[in-house]
């Protein structure tokens, strides 16, 4: 069980197995985008296990979701 602090970008992407310094997160976002109606657990780019994760998350509201929902918005500058 995962009983750290879910309060950091960088925790997100160790989570979902990406890398995750400042400058692999900066480069992820620059690089990846979702339309204006596009859900980020059914964005193109996720693998099945990172879908599913973000998935959860939203949909029982767990720990990790301002973090995903920080993730969406930035996805969508």
């Amino acid at each position: 069980m995962d009983t750290s602090n879910h309060d950091k970008l960088s925790s997100l992407f160790a989570q979902l197995g990406l890398a995750n310094s400042e400058a692999d997160i900066e480069a992820f976002i620059r690089s990846h985008r979702l339309a204006p109606s596009e859900h980020i657990e059914k964005a193109s780019f996720w693998n099945n296990p990172q879908r599913s994760f973000l998935k959860e998350a939203l949909q029982w509201d767990s720990d990790w979701v301002e973090l995903v929902d920080h993730l969406d918005a930035l996805l969508r500058r």
